[in-house]
């Protein structure tokens, strides 16, 4: 544990990309197979479950530092963080002797959840007293679930391949569904990760890194004859692959984990298709009578379900719709060109549904074709050169593929809640809560009064009442420039009303335009409704706040949006 807190704080405290790979790569060369294998694990993206319910974390804190609850509250107000509150607090502990990150794991982490709160502190206590502060830190990010550090995957692709003398491509192969948390990391694993070309066994639904797309800024035009690229929509569905190998399929999402049981008929239909074939493409909620698919907020419906009833597997059926081969007869393609890929996957017997082509009369009939994105459920257009391979991660290298998408739908929002950043921008205030109003201000006055109540901390007005109020409905943190989070975190701290640990309410002062991909109708959400990928485009200074936008136009765009659902081309 001691060595992998030393790695965590000296990612954190560099922004050095070198730097960064040196470290890691001193790291694996000392670690026992065991630790390394578990520090992949979270340095690659794995997220650790909550072990302890925080109040649980607070309370043996208090009880092991000898102070009140309003003391460890009051000091955790001061720092903004959990697991640096504790392990400030906490009395000096005696070090023993070093135990491994794995053993850390296995013995003292995992076996804490669903123990009895009582027998939770009296461990949480003894792990404390074997750890100095930097190891409390991390030990409480492992145990609270939010374990986070400012390093990249490719970073520690680079990292490992340079440990072990091999191609990061084929560490980026091998990496394929390693943070997935039902197989935990070994040593088995991690030789077989660090092995020599053609050594170690590869799990027969192991799929292949996934090859990312470039947003399209400049003109399309400038990408030469039309002629040369396969043009296909682009869904606002899950990515996914398919794997059909050994007689069994495997369903792996982006974020590589793996999702087979919560597609049962993608597994189903999959179940057909030729043994050694793996595609590319995306899951949509997709009835088949209808002319396009369904928007995302129906499928969110079937993820993280424990159990898929008859009547949700009716109301939302999920079908796979292909755009790439990336294996077939148990032979690697991706190294073949995009066209040659594609007249696979069209000849594929028997096969999937398929992404069409989109075909128009050059950029410009392109363009009009985008122009209707939203009506046909689709976010815009992938480009893909038809001499492109299939890459891994977002390269240039194998060939180009670009998203062109439609412009996002906008509103101007109002600022209410701030936290802190993470990594560099650990210090400062990034993310960011906003706000519309409930109805439209009459008048300047009338908003201004809102504002006085929220500097006064007034409660707001009961549910349902007309009474004005200002309705969160975003979170964003993407957007705006070093300089202007900077500009942004000293109004945040000169307007801060009130804290919530790591949270500001803030006095509304600022209004910013967001952006977003979709909007749907959510009961979860205080303001009934729910957007998709939130984030901000600028900051409105020339904008009042009484003239920032209310909840009926957010109504209004999720209504635009389900009558193109009954009204979408075929």
């Amino acid at each position: 544990m001691h060595d992998f807190a030393a790695l965590y704080a000296e990612l954190d405290a560099s922004t050095a990309t070198g730097d960064k790979v040196d470290a890691l790569v001193r790291y694996f060369a000392r670690a026992e197979p065991a630790d390394a294998a578990w520090a992949v694990y979270f340095l690659a993206g794995g997220k650790p479950q909550q072990r302890v319910p925080t109040a649980v974390l607070r309370e043996a804190a208090c009880h092991e530092a000898g102070i009140d609850a309003w003391l460890f509250e009051e000091c955790y107000h001061a720092v903004g963080d959990l697991a640096e509150t504790i392990a400030h607090v906490l009395p000096p502990g005696r070090p023993a002797a070093a135990r491994g990150l794995a053993d850390w794991m296995l013995e003292r982490v995992l076996p804490l959840r669903g123990l009895p709160p009582a027998e939770q502190q009296a461990r949480l206590a003894a792990a404390w007293r074997e750890l100095d502060t930097r190891g409390r830190f991390l030990l409480v990010k492992l145990i609270g679930g939010g374990f986070r550090v400012g390093v990249s995957r490719l970073l520690v692709q680079r990292a490992l391949a340079r440990h072990a003398g091999l191609d990061a491509q084929l560490v980026a192969q091998r990496l394929v569904g390693w943070t997935d948390a039902r197989a935990l990391p070994d040593a088995a694993r991690w030789q077989a990760l660090v092995a020599p070309p053609g050594q170690g066994t590869v799990p027969a639904g192991q799929p292949y890194p996934f090859f990312l797309a470039h947003a399209l800024q400049a003109a399309p035009e400038s990408l030469g004859d039309p002629a040369d690229w396969l043009v296909e929509w682009k869904y606002d569905g899950i990515r996914a692959q398919v794997v059909r190998r050994a007689g069994r399929c495997w369903i792996w999402s982006r974020g590589e984990e793996l999702v087979t049981e919560r597609f049962p008929e993608v597994e189903a239909a999959a179940a057909a298709w030729p043994d050694g074939t793996v595609l590319d493409g995306e899951l949509l909620v997709w009835p088949d009578a209808a002319a396009r698919p369904a928007p995302f907020q129906t499928l969110q419906q079937r993820l993280n379900r424990k159990t898929l009833p008859k009547k949700l597997l009716a109301e939302a059926p999920v079908c796979f719709v292909a755009y790439d081969l990336l294996e077939s007869e148990g032979v690697d393609r991706r190294a073949e060109p995009q066209a040659t890929r594609r007249a696979r996957l069209e000849a594929l017997q028997p096969g999937p549904r398929l992404s069409p082509r989109v075909e128009a009369a050059g950029w410009a009939g392109l363009a009009a074709a985008r122009a209707g994105s939203r009506e046909r459920g689709v976010e815009g257009l992938m480009l893909k050169h038809l001499g492109a391979r299939y890459g891994s991660g977002r390269t240039k290298a194998d060939g180009t593929w670009w998203k062109w998408k439609i412009d996002p739908l906008s509103v101007d929002a109002v600022l209410v809640y701030a936290q802190a950043g993470h990594g560099r921008r650990a210090s400062v205030y990034t993310d960011y809560t906003f706000a519309v109003w409930s109805r439209p201000p009459r008048d300047a006055a009338e908003a201004a009064a809102v504002v006085e109540a929220i500097a006064r901390r007034e409660p707001p007005p009961a549910p349902g009442a007309d009474a004005l109020q200002l309705l969160p409905f975003a979170k964003a943190y993407s957007g705006l420039g070093d300089d202007e989070f900077k500009a942004v975190d000293r109004v945040i701290r000169a307007t801060t009303v009130n804290q919530f640990g790591p949270v500001r309410s803030v006095r509304p002062t600022l209004v910013f335009e967001i952006g977003f991909e979709g909007i749907g109708a959510s009961p979860r959400h205080k303001s009934g409704v729910a957007v998709r990928f939130p984030r901000m485009l600028r900051l409105r200074p020339d904008k009042p706040l009484h003239e920032a936008d209310s909840l009926p136009v957010l109504q209004a765009l999720a209504r635009a949006g389900a009558r193109s659902d009954d009204d979408a081309p075929t």
